[in-house]
């Protein structure tokens, strides 16, 4: 790796898949960077069935065999979008010292100071969310075209094709257990939060609600986007993730 390519791991949200990244891993590996694209357990083209997923831990593995297969010396860039905000942050506890700087990308993003399961209560809250049974992971995304009413159609079609069940984790205590994170792992890692200004899934209120409950080393804001920010503006976020490059080493 020359010493301007930088590593990307990029992870998507709800439903969605390593798929979902096709424009950005494009323009980022055309800028002289690496890229891998991950797919969570039942997630794009990853074997396993969402009813045979039951806790979080199983739905990140192999989000957590990559790190760990990484070298030691290696550090890599983390890309969280939506939910995938909950599966970097494991990503960060476990792994501080391979990760140079962590991007939510309008993500979710608990911490040693907001844990999962409260931000997820919140969220469903503002949701108005109501449910029979207990769920500690709301469930993103709901639709192709909730969220993406600023992408182009050509994208929502190839999301309401390729999007799949997602599991459900409704044992709260391990769901608890599996996302505890601390100031000296966790904190180690700086982190940069991507707000979207027109998001109908993770609104700007809740996303600056995250952002002061847990600051962040730097917040980047982008104008003129839906959920799907890698659809709705491919150009903006490559042009930002490229910068964080530069600027985190």
């Amino acid at each position: 790796m020359n010493k301007n390519e930088r590593h990307f791991v990029l992870v998507h949200g709800a439903r969605h898949g390593a798929w979902c990244w096709y424009k950005v891993a494009t323009l980022l590996k055309s800028a002289g960077h690496k890229v891998t694209a991950l797919d969570m357990a039942a997630s794009g083209v990853n074997p396993k069935q969402a009813e045979d997923v039951t806790c979080f831990s199983h739905y990140i593995e192999p989000l957590m065999e990559f790190m760990t297969a990484l070298p030691s010396d290696e550090r890599v860039i983390l890309v969280g979008h939506s939910a995938g905000g909950g599966c970097i942050s494991v990503a960060m506890e476990n792994f501080p010292h391979k990760v140079s700087v962590a991007v939510f990308a309008t993500a979710l993003m608990p911490g040693p100071n907001l844990s999962f399961a409260a931000l997820c209560q919140e969220f469903r809250r503002r949701l108005g969310a109501t449910s029979e049974r207990s769920e500690n992971l709301p469930t993103l995304d709901r639709s192709a075209s909730s969220g993406n009413q600023l992408s182009p159609p050509e994208d929502v079609t190839l999301a309401k094709s390729l999007m799949r069940p997602y599991p459900r984790f409704i044992d709260e205590e391990l769901f608890e257990a599996e996302t505890r994170f601390s100031q000296e792992k966790f904190g180690r890692v700086a982190r940069i939060y991507m707000m979207t200004d027109q998001d109908q899934i993770i609104k700007e209120d809740f996303q600056r609600w995250m952002i002061e409950k847990h600051p962040t080393n730097e917040v980047k804001h982008v104008n003129g986007s839906d959920h799907m920010l890698m659809f709705s503006i491919p150009l903006q976020l490559f042009s930002c993730l490229h910068d964080i490059a530069c600027n985190y080493p």
